[in-house]
Order: C-alpha cells, then sequence, then structure tokens
C-alpha cells in the first residue's frame, strides 16, 4: 500500500513565508529556515518551497535562502518560481534540492519539460499548475495566479506528463486558503487522466479534510497545505495519527 505525503508549503516572498486567500492578501508568517527546520523534524514526509513573486516579477529565485533551508532539513525538498531554463534547474538542483517545480516557465515554453525529463529525469520534474473555474471550465493560471492563459487545465497537466513532468501539483486557486477542503472534483478530473503522483493543494482546513481527501480520491498521493501548519491549527503528528487511525497509510 502506498504511503500518503504529507507536506508543508513555504511561499516565500522577499526572503519571508507569507500566506494569503485565493493568491491575495500576503501577510508574514515566518522565516523560512526556522519554519523548514520546524517541519523537517516534526514529521513532514516532504517539503515545497516556492519563490512565489519571482515569475512575476521576471527574475531568478532567491538561492541564498534556499541553501540555507536546504542545509536546515532532512525530508526531500521541491522548489519552484521564475523557473524557465535549463540554467534554472541546475542552480537550484545545486543549492540542495531535490525537486524542481514549473509552472509558468513551461507555459511559456512545453519543451523545457521534455529537456529538464531528459537530463535530469523525470522524478526530478514536477508541474505544478495553478487552476481556477472560468465559465465552468478548468483554466491554467500563469505568474502566481495573476493571468489567465486560456488554456484548458486537465489537457495542459496531462500533456506535461506525456513530456516527461513526473509529478503534479494541483493548485486549485478557487480553495486556496478558504479553509473549506480540497478541491475534489478538480483533483479527480487530473487523477482520471495521468498516472503519476498527484499532489493535493489548496482548501485544507481541518485534519478531516485529509481524511475525506485520501478515502474520497485513493489517486491522490499526498497533501499541501500552508497556513494550518504554519499557525498552528494542524499539527503534522497528530493529522498523521488520525490518518492512520482512519487506515491511510502514512510514514509516523
Amino acid at each position: 500500500m502506498i504511503t500518503k505525503r504529507i507536506i508543508p508549503c513555504l511561499d516565500v516572498k522577499n526572503g519571508r513565508v507569507v500566506k494569503g486567500v485565493n493568491f491575495e492578501g500576503l501577510s508574514d508568517v515566518s522565516s523560512p529556515v526556522e519554519l523548514g527546520r520546524y517541519y523537517s523534524e516534526c514529521g513532514a514526509d516532504e517539503l515545497v518551497f516556492y519563490d512565489i513573486t519571482a515569475s512575476a516579477e521576471g527574475r531568478a529565485l532567491f538561492t541564498d535562502i534556499l541553501r540555507e533551508v536546504a542545509k536546515t532539513i532532512f525530508i526531500p525538498l521541491t522548489v519552484g518560481g521564475g523557473i524557465n531554463t535549463l540554467d534554472d534547474f541546475d542552480r537550484v538542483l545545486k543549492c540542495g534540492a531535490d525537486k524542481v517545480s514549473v509552472n509558468s516557465g513551461a507555459i511559456r515554453n512545453p519543451e523545457l519539460i521534455t529537456e529538464a525529463a531528459k537530463k535530469y529525469g523525470d522524478q526530478c520534474v514536477v508541474i505544478s499548475a495553478d487552476v481556477k473555474r472560468v465559465d465552468g471550465v478548468f483554466r491554467v493560471f500563469a505568474k502566481g495566479g495573476r493571468e489567465n492563459t486560456g488554456m484548458e487545465a486537465i489537457s495542459w497537466i496531462k500533456s506535461c506528463v506525456e513530456r516527461g513532468a513526473g509529478e503534479v501539483v494541483l493548485n486549485s486557486i478557487d480553495t486556496d486558503g478558504v479553509k473549506g477542503g480540497f478541491d475534489l472534483e478538480m483533483l479527480k478530473a487530473v487523477s482520471d487522466v495521468v498516472n503519476v503522483p498527484v499532489i493535493a493543494s489548496g482548501g485544507a482546513g481541518k485534519i478531516d479534510d485529509f481524511v475525506e481527501l485520501f478515502n474520497t480520491l485513493p489517486k491522490v498521493d499526498a497533501g499541501l497545505a500552508a497556513s494550518i501548519f504554519h499557525f498552528g491549527e494542524v499539527r503534522i503528528p497528530d493529522l498523521k495519527k488520525v490518518l492512520r487511525d482512519n487506515n491511510i497509510n502514512v510514514r509516523l
């Protein structure tokens, strides 16, 4: 039985972890180095680090703070934000990342996925998709959820996996930060068309949301969240105990 993963997410802006609602209204949370260490020690399975304004500001990802985080933790690290070229992959991996998450860079140049998978292996390439319903259709958004690309999301994600992405992080803008539960409809639509791990992101508000996620959609491999972990509303050891009590396989 595949072990389900619990993944905290550090949204980093100007070297600090921030959190908003529906990708807007960002507030300061903490130091990414301190939070990374905390999650590594308290049972998180992996950590995601997003430099959330790198793409919108048209710059490279901050590497100094990333190096500090990577040195501090002992769990796999996925890094994204401003990843546009193979050189960006190389730089981030040399800073200590295990996997590289690409979003806007892949929208601009889908061939980047193919090239990166060929050079570093599928397991290293994560396609992160920010998706929102527009007139009832799942649409892909770029630049940290600021820009509607007009692309239909399910076919886009499927094509990225066919190009070599080894994992999908599905960020539902509709449920992000709202704490009303994961976007099960959107997640099912993606899980049904890909055969790589899918990570659910956006909407977790309580422990039961994770139980519902894994029980309803057994094909989803991991649950990702930010503010409920950052603000101590849900502690990862407590969450894993409840998941285990509900016959959901997790690493304790």
